[in-house]
């Protein structure tokens, strides 16, 4: 398959808007949604936040799938479909009045996060455009970055009028209406491969050597364990450190801003190796961790770092293996270097409220330090056995 193309500015505005209302409508739905649904039903909090991690353990064990039929289709009809499949779990989940067909939505929910979040996404865009994938990867992570500031309001505004059942009954409706034509307009039809056999593509990730493939799904599953503890207990530390619950909400809203002006300076400097911008996503993220444990009254600058260092993360997750490995077997690498990364972010908000609540912040905080340390250091090595000297990208 030629890889000339380049994806235009509007495919990547209609794709960046599209994960706005895929992971508005599953991965960000229970920050708001979860405390009604505790109010009507009676059923613990645990159980509630359960359900997103159901959701996500599913996503993590059909990533593998997903990454093998989008490089033998090019997965734009996965990609089209995964709105769907979201919004009949949403559907489930709006009618549900017992607990377990509540956490059975999640699970078809979760289906639709492994077709259609970023992992699924960034391996479609390889197999489709090769190395010319880099610069949509970024450009859509950009415009995806103001999600939560987006998707929030308007998912409490949805609640508002229609109460939570209503506002699953919505968002549903604009995900089935929206999603299948985005990705039919936004992605090209990709004609089977002829290069690709079935043998090369059930040998997986023989395209890379095992010892990059195990360093690289460290590094992306440890940084997204430390995102999900942050995006979880962040308010809490920050209360611990000694700051009032307004100063911890506003310290924390600087996220956003500074993960979205990351992206942006990653734009400047595409044509760098991704190793680097990984080295710099690891220290940032590292020297915001320590920052915070060491000086919690230098908590806002920690932020700052912190989420300027998750920014990049997004990115590095596309575009490094991207550097890595060939376009027809870039799409079955990332789905199974998603798997890890998704399971130990389901896994993360259990582990991390027992380490809280046995341990106390200072101790989470600290094994958070430490993980963070730890990346840094993989992503040293990984520079070091790369099997070209990591100079340039084009």
């Amino acid at each position: 398959m030629e890889q000339t193309r380049k994806p235009g500015t509007a495919a990547i505005i209609t794709l960046g808007l599209v994960q706005i209302l895929s992971w508005g409508g599953s991965f960000y739905l229970m920050a708001v949604m979860a405390n009604p649904i505790v109010a009507e039903t009676g059923w613990s909090q645990q159980w509630v936040y359960g359900a997103l991690s159901t959701g996500i353990f599913v996503s993590g064990l059909l990533a593998p799938l997903s990454g093998r039929i989008i490089a033998k289709t090019g997965g734009r009809t996965l990609l089209a479909l995964s709105g769907a499949v979201m919004a009949l779990g949403l559907v489930i989940m709006g009618l549900s009045h017992s607990l377990l067909l509540f956490l059975f939505a999640w699970v078809i929910i979760g289906t639709g996060m492994a077709m259609g979040l970023y992992d699924a996404l960034f391996a479609s865009l390889g197999t489709c455009y090769g190395s010319q994938a880099r610069a949509a990867i970024t450009g859509i992570t950009l415009i995806s970055g103001f999600c939560t500031t987006l998707v929030w309001p308007g998912t409490a505004l949805l609640i508002h009028w229609l109460d939570w059942r209503g506002a699953c009954f919505a968002i549903a409706v604009m995900l089935l209406v929206c999603v299948l034509p985005a990705y039919f307009f936004a992605l090209p039809p990709v004609k089977t491969q002829k290069t690709t056999t079935r043998k090369s593509l059930s040998q997986g990730n023989a395209d890379i050597a095992p010892t990059l493939f195990w360093l690289l799904c460290a590094i992306f599953t440890l940084a997204s364990v430390i995102m999900t503890a942050i995006s979880v207990q962040l308010i809490s530390l920050l209360q611990a450190s000694g700051h009032s619950l307004a100063s911890a909400l506003a310290i924390s809203a600087i996220l956003g801003p500074c993960q979205v002006g990351s992206r942006v300076v990653d734009i400047l400097f595409k044509r760098g190796h991704p190793v680097w911008t990984t080295f710099f996503s690891v220290g940032l993220v590292a020297a915001g961790l320590l920052l915070l444990a060491c000086y919690p009254q230098m908590a806002l600058l920690s932020m700052v770092l912190y989420g300027a260092g998750n920014g990049l993360r997004a990115i590095v997750r596309g575009t490094l293996p991207l550097a890595m490995v060939k376009p027809e077997a870039y799409a079955i690498v990332v789905g199974r270097m998603a798997r890890p990364a998704l399971i130990g972010q389901a896994l993360t908000p259990l582990i991390g409220s027992y380490v809280f609540e046995t341990m106390g912040a200072s101790t989470t905080l600290g094994l958070l330090c430490f993980l963070a340390i730890i990346n840094v250091v993989l992503v040293m090595v990984l520079k070091q056995r790369l099997p070209v000297p990591a100079a340039a990208f084009d």
